[in-house]
């Protein structure tokens, strides 16, 4: 796999005993989704990720940390956007003569959306800055992510809830928003996966 053979549109899947295709998925469409199959596919030996067999787990698990800081700093941008597009209609929108903005149902919503964003927002940059360092922080890219997903979630709940019904439609972004903000509290470790690593770690103290 290391010096792989280069597919084509017609045959993305060169090599023998490989086979695959795209997921067609809800949202988050800026990444696509593949699986792959094998079927008797061999790997030449020179080839070894990481150069020493056995250790293939502990390679992956290495890499939680980083991955799950930046799908947090994902998750603070589709957070962010929800935010906008939520003030923005909030702004332009009339209803009884006033802004939706002037009512307390909705301008509530928006400063909970920035608040939750700011403070997932800085333990994201804290947990980046550790690992920056070269310091353990399972705990704290946990965390990040944990907290970061709710927010996109919420938010990009919030915002919609804000849109009324014109946020169900497909002409508003903030639909596709919401289907961004799904996903993020599944890859790169679950909620409930998240969880039970910051449990773990609290323990340790």
């Amino acid at each position: 796999l290391a010096e792989k053979p280069r597919g084509t549109d017609s045959d993305p899947f060169p090599a023998k005993g490989m086979t695959g295709g795209e997921i067609e998925v809800l949202g988050y469409r800026g990444m696509k989704e593949f699986e792959i199959g094998f079927d008797n596919f061999e790997v030449p030996a020179e080839n070894l990720l990481g150069g020493e067999e056995g250790k293939g787990f502990k390679q992956l698990m290495e890499t939680f940390e980083s991955a799950r800081i930046q799908t947090a700093a994902r998750a603070l941008g589709v957070a962010q956007c929800a935010l906008d597009l939520g003030l923005k209609y909030a702004k332009e929108r009339i209803q009884f003569g006033k802004p939706l903005f002037s009512f307390p149902r909705v301008f509530n919503k928006i400063v909970s959306m920035a608040i939750e964003i700011h403070v997932a927002r800085q333990i994201t940059y804290f947990a980046a800055r550790e690992k920056d360092e070269g310091k353990r922080c399972d705990l704290e890219a946990g965390m990040a992510k944990l907290l970061g997903a709710r927010v996109a979630w919420a938010a990009a709940d919030n915002a919609l809830q804000i849109h009324g019904g014109n946020g169900f439609a497909l002409e508003y972004p903030v639909s596709r928003v919401l289907c961004d903000a799904r996903i993020l509290n599944i890859f790169e470790g679950a909620a409930e996966i998240q969880a039970q690593v910051i449990a773990r770690r609290l323990l340790e103290g």
